[in-house]
Order: C-alpha cells, then structure tokens, then sequence
C-alpha cells in the first residue's frame, strides 16, 4: 500500500541520481510526498497494479519524473504505457536523463512527454535545476481534476 498522497513519482535506477533528486526537492519544501521507483517495472507496477488508484497513489500524482535508461523496463516502453492509459495519460510527465541523443528527445515528444530536460553534470546545477523543476511541476503547473 503506497501513502494517502503522493504528489510526484520519481523513476530513477541511479541510487545516487535519486537521492540528489530527493535533497534537491526538500531543500525547495517540495520532498514531503514524494515517492521513488528504483526502475520501470517497479514504476509500473505501482501505476497499474490492482488497487493503486485507490491507494492514493494517481489520485494526488501531479507528476512523474522519469529516466530513460534503466533496466527491466527502460524509460520509453514507461512513457509509453503511461500516456496510452486513460487514467495515468494526463499526468505529466518530465524525462529527467543524462541522454542527449536527438533521436530520444523526439522519441520522447512523439509518446507524449511534457518535458525533456538534461540532467547537469555539476552537483550544484543538479541541485539547482531539480529545485525548479519540482517548483513548476508541483507548484505552479495546474493539473488536471480527477
């Protein structure tokens, strides 16, 4: 069973990735519901097992940030499933990667991603872009009801 509320999902097989990630957002207030898959298919099964809309999990969800190389179930084959289910497809979803093939940012676009953002190779930008990617998405972007 997943928590009353979960504001942002966060895919990310990097441990180190993750943990900056959850730093980052806690340093903007944002980290309190936030919840974290180590890889696709753990993503994937907290989104569609039985019973997860009523866990609370897609209820509250105002985004998934989301990796794209990971094993088990990569990035893309993730996005896809999201955005072909009726009840996750509104979701917004922000590919969070180090990939800076052309082919993965259209790719991407083309399956229906809301954002595609580098990640920064400096701890600091890191930091720093996390923080304002989690104020837009959780604070200032208006989800969709229901």
């Amino acid at each position: 069973m997943y928590p009353k509320r979960v504001d942002l999902l966060v895919v990310e097989e990097n441990p180190q990735d993750a943990e900056m990630i959850l730093k980052a957002l806690k340093k903007q207030k944002l980290g309190e519901y936030v919840h974290v898959a180590r890889d696709g298919a753990q993503a994937l099964e907290m989104l569609f097992s039985p019973g997860t809309a009523g866990s609370g999990l897609l209820a509250g969800l105002k985004a998934i940030f989301l990796a794209l190389k990971m094993p088990k179930v990569n990035g893309l084959e993730v996005l896809r499933q999201i955005k072909n289910e009726a009840r996750t497809r509104s979701i917004p979803v922000v590919i969070l990667t180090s990939s800076l093939e052309d082919s993965d940012v259209l790719e991407c676009y083309r399956l229906g991603a809301n954002s595609f953002v580098v990640k920064p190779g400096e701890p600091e930008d890191f930091t720093r872009t996390v923080g304002h990617l989690g104020t837009y998405w959780l604070q200032m972007n208006q989800t969709s009801p229901g």
